[in-house]
């Protein structure tokens, strides 16, 4: 694996070049010191100073410019298919998610808009569907995920199948034109099924061969197979492929990008030469996980200047989009970045604060109740007599041994500390774990396998309510209820607890009070 470029003596740009970018990290370090200070710079100042300015700029979670003060997204309720532009609470800053929470108050809405902060109307995306750029798809729930930058409250765009956004595109590179794109996504929801992109595209809708794309691409998608690992990658969307390096064959740098929240870089010369760079969003270090050429087939690259977001460029004007994915903010720049510019942005992004709002914190007790109708009363709970798991009913009145067998200990994910895992609050070393996609309760054997049956990623819940908890292992599973029995399940299958009916308010539960 190349370690991240953060040495002087392998910076391109010399001495004053260096100097330059050194600064501009340690003012993007500063940014955010405060949870009512504005950035001193954002990353699009940063790529300006380093001469590859940004020609769209996208985010709902905060201004990309030290400057902006204008909308960044848009949200329409369902009530009454009434609109409304969320901004900044304040010039650079992070985005006022007062005034969305307070114009949603008692009804759905979605994030049909999300404007360029360059000011070019020709790079705002919207929604790939009706009434928006026209198609199949429809515009992503807009309270779906709560998170802070900074300490401050702002919502993530958490595009689920069938949700995707288009831009016709105005001054985006073109042809072979050099250009350089990043994004921060999320780790934590992702799918194998094509594509979560974000970057440049055809402009018809339609695949039009080799190098007719240049996007960010983040799943666990193995386009070419005989992938390492299980994902999910930063790799590039070049059209006809997912390349996780400079050919078909799969790149041994390559590293699963786990982390909640994920930067991901891509940068293409046109003409013979990609970098794709990786990182934890939260920590201030990239690793260049490829540098080289383009693949054989793509030089020159034959760039159309158009803008997608959470679909492929064939996508979707008969056809929903299929891929998952979340999208906090993202730019895309004329030029070839330098590794110094990226270094810099990614420290920018550290400085920024983003964190979770989730409840799933380790040492932390938890009690997880039902959301389906049937069963609001009941919460998951492990029998002392069998090391079964079900849900049952837990109230005030409850025995203490019915309290304490619905309470559980958060534990750092036993396979990924990105993740949780669950140990009964009144049997010390005894985990939640499936077997046979049935949930038991037993003490942990030290295997790997143990760990991965053990371990369930907290992530919005499926029915827009309370949290889904998704299999480590099978990440198209999530813990379910199905005929009081608790199960991980896929949304349709072959087994009984498969079944689509209530899927998702089965597999949707509220992280509660702790009973003990």
């Amino acid at each position: 694996m190349v370690p991240a470029l953060h040495t002087l003596r392998r910076l391109r740009r010399g001495l004053i070049g260096s100097l330059a970018a050194v600064a501009l990290a340690f003012t993007s370090l500063v940014a955010f010191s405060g949870a009512s200070q504005a950035a001193a710079q954002g990353p699009c100042d940063i790529y300006a100073a380093g001469g590859t300015p940004c020609v769209a700029a996208h985010s709902t979670t905060r201004a990309l410019f030290a400057s902006y003060n204008g909308p960044l997204y848009q949200v329409r309720r369902a009530s009454d298919s009434t609109s409304r532009n969320i901004g900044v609470r304040s010039a650079g800053g992070v985005a006022d998610a007062a005034a969305q929470d307070s114009f949603c108050a008692g009804t759905a809405c979605t994030i049909t808009r999300v404007y360029d902060q360059t000011g070019s109307s020709g790079n705002t995306l919207v929604y790939q569907g009706p009434g928006g750029t026209g198609g199949a798809d429809t515009a992503a729930t807009a309270t779906t995920e709560p998170v802070t930058v900074g300490g401050q409250k702002a919502y993530a765009l958490y595009i689920n199948p069938g949700n995707s956004y288009f831009a016709n595109g105005s001054g985006v590179p073109t042809g072979s034109s050099p250009e350089g794109a990043y994004m921060i996504t999320s780790g934590s929801h992702v799918n194998k099924s094509c594509c979560f992109d974000y970057g440049n595209t055809e402009t018809d809708h339609h695949a039009d061969g080799n190098g007719a794309m240049d996007a960010i691409n983040f799943g666990t998608e193995c386009w070419f197979g005989g992938c390492g690992g299980t994902g999910p990658w930063v790799q590039a969307d070049l059209e006809n492929g997912l390349f996780t390096g400079g050919s078909a064959a799969w790149n041994p740098n390559q590293v699963s990008e786990t982390s909640h929240f994920v930067t991901a870089m891509l940068k293409n010369n046109g003409t013979t030469r990609m970098a794709i760079k990786g990182a934890d969003a939260q920590l201030g270090s990239l690793t260049q996980l490829y540098s080289g050429s383009l693949p054989s087939g793509y030089n020159p690259m034959h760039k159309q200047g158009a803008i997608i977001l959470g679909s492929g460029g064939d996508c979707c004007q008969t056809n929903k989009n299929a891929s998952a994915g979340t999208f906090y903010e993202g730019a895309m720049v004329k030029g070839y970045p330098s590794d110094a510019t990226d270094a810099a942005v990614q420290a920018n992004i550290a400085a920024a604060g983003y964190a979770t709002t989730t409840p799933f914190t380790p040492g932390a007790r938890v009690s997880l109740q039902a959301t389906t109708a049937c069963c609001t009363s009941d919460y998951l709970r492990h029998d002392t007599s069998d090391d079964k798991v079900a849900i049952g009913a837990v109230t005030s009145g409850s025995s203490s041994t019915d309290k304490a067998d619905a309470t559980w200990i958060v534990r750092p994910g036993l396979a990924n500390g990105n993740c949780v895992s669950f140990e009964a609050a009144n049997a010390s070393g005894r985990y939640l774990r499936h077997y046979a996609f049935e949930l038991h309760l037993n003490p942990s054997d030290g295997t790997t396998q143990f760990a991965a049956d053990a371990t369930f990623c907290p992530q919005p819940g499926n029915s827009g309510t309370g949290y889904s908890l998704r299999s480590s292992n099978y990440p198209a599973k999530y813990i379910r209820h199905y005929a009081s029995t608790a199960y991980i399940a896929s949304n349709g299958g072959t087994n009984a607890w498969d079944a689509t009916s209530l899927w998702r308010e089965d597999t949707s539960w509220l992280a509660a009070t702790p009973w003990n």
